[in-house]
């Protein structure tokens, strides 16, 4: 006898409440990534690294060096301490202080603290949105979807501030401030990621210098500390050689409240998860290194050696061929951006930094329910773009932008014609193809439209566009 019959359903907290419920941008990764086909469908969505860059000879290297020497690098296969490996941390000291222009030094780093989370920079920022209470989270839009939606999943308030040329735009910030009035009382943190993702956009130095110093007139306002944390994901890979390095955040904290959340990801692996952050020392640090410790004890210590060792030993070569190969593929992925959809869009950014660009198409939509997204994924119902059961057509995963931009913001509408495309995981050939079949994408799109307007009609007449086999 099932002895369940009748027995309601696990009470969930708000927050288990709302996870129980898949994100839009979650739901259409995994329906898509379900039957994803490696060396047919193309993969220029999720915004995986480059396989090519990841320096596996090295990282073997690195750990053989590691689990031979325990004298140097104790009990590397056991817990290791919440705080992070002393052997990690020096590394990480001694290479922020080999990076020249940011402005680090060894009375910068003497006044901060270096920590190490539990799995990778996500979980710096997890800790972050448990630690504070819920309320006002400043953030730039287009936003980074991802914790994004964590906070508002945990009951924080989004105020999503659109970007300029230079970043999050400091005199939209100012006046969105300002128009809070009585409720900037509840202001409890900025989030700023300083190579946007999506939208790849460096921030300043300038912009940066601004914004701290926005943040602590917020603070003497308040009479409390209102952190603002930095988000250094793809700091490491500026690689425009045209353009100065920017200085850190931390060179501009005259007030105690800037953050920096790094990662090493990008650079090494992925899969070594490893994250940091480094601020002032004090109670929010401490509770940080706590929550370390109660979700897992530390990050796994192997890992953390590991990276320290080749940070001591591998990382200036290993940085020189990371960005040159992301340069490289960012300057023919723009030419065949123009090249293929040119004469489609209203503006591209990216290219300098990261593996991103972020195209806004001139009247051409991009949302799951568009001809364009229907083409792409082979859904539209015609056999001539669908192809038949089994078929071969290659398909085609992107990033709305109606999953980048804030429901409340500016720029929803705007988002409608946006799209994220990643030329970090797949190699040239197969970016080539798929701009190819964005193209025609793009002109069944049109087509179709063109006859909706003609017929005033929503059906999604036949597209006759031949897609490429």
């Amino acid at each position: 006898m099932d002895k369940s019959v009748g027995l309601g359903p696990i009470i969930l907290s708000a927050y288990g409440e709302a996870s129980s419920r898949p994100s839009p941008v979650g739901r259409m990764m995994a329906a898509f990534a379900a039957d994803f086909r490696d060396g047919i469908d193309i993969n220029l969505g999720v915004g995986y690294v480059n396989e090519q860059t990841i320096p596996r000879d090295l990282i073997r290297e690195a750990l053989t060096v590691v689990l031979a020497n325990p004298q140097r690098y104790r009990v590397a296969l056991n817990y290791g301490g919440p705080a992070g490996s002393p052997n990690l941390i020096h590394s990480l000291r001694q290479f922020l202080l080999s990076r020249r222009g940011t402005g680090i030094d060894e009375r910068l780093l003497a006044k901060n603290r270096i920590i190490i989370g539990p799995c990778g920079a996500t979980s710096l920022l997890e800790s972050v949105a448990h630690l504070l209470p819920p309320g006002i989270v400043v953030t730039s839009d287009p936003v980074y979807y991802i914790y994004c939606e964590l906070l508002e999943r945990l009951g924080f308030e989004i105020l999503p501030i659109p970007e300029d040329e230079q970043g999050l735009s400091a005199s939209h910030l100012r006046e969105a401030l300002r128009a809070l009035g009585d409720r900037l009382e509840g202001l409890r943190f900025f989030y700023v990621v300083t190579v946007n993702n999506p939208t790849c956009r460096i921030l300043s130095t300038d912009r940066r210098r601004e914004l701290v110093q926005i943040a602590g007139e917020v603070s003497l306002k308040l009479g409390r500390r209102v952190p603002i944390f930095f988000d250094l994901a793809y700091e490491f890979l500026i690689h425009d050689p045209s353009l100065d390095v920017p200085q850190l955040p931390l060179v501009f904290d005259e007030f105690g409240i800037v953050y920096e959340i790094g990662s090493l990801s990008k650079v090494l692996a992925p899969a070594l998860r490893i994250g940091y952050m480094i601020g002032p020392d004090g109670l929010f640090l401490h509770s940080v290194v706590q929550r370390t410790c109660d979700c897992g004890f530390s990050a796994p210590l192997v890992m953390q050696e590991v990276a320290s060792y080749l940070l001591d030993h591998h990382i200036e070569t290993q940085l020189v061929r990371v960005t040159e190969g992301y340069r490289q593929k960012a300057i023919l992925v723009q030419q065949w951006i123009t090249e293929q959809l040119g004469e489609f869009l209203a503006d591209c950014s990216g290219g300098q930094a990261g593996f991103y660009f972020y195209l806004t198409f001139k009247d051409i939509e991009t949302h799951e329910g568009s001809p364009f997204f229907r083409f792409l994924t082979r859904t539209t119902g015609q056999l001539e773009v669908d192809g038949p059961p089994q078929s071969k057509y290659p398909r085609v995963i992107y990033l709305p932008g109606e999953y980048c931009v804030h429901s409340k913001g500016q720029l929803r509408e705007l988002g409608r014609r946006q799209l994220r495309l990643s030329y970090g995981f797949e190699e040239l050939d197969r970016i080539a193809e798929g701009l190819r079949l964005m193209r025609q994408a793009a002109l069944a799109a049109r087509q179709t439209e063109l006859e909706s307007l003609r017929t005033g009609s929503l059906q999604t007449p036949p597209v006759t566009v031949k897609p490429l086999a």
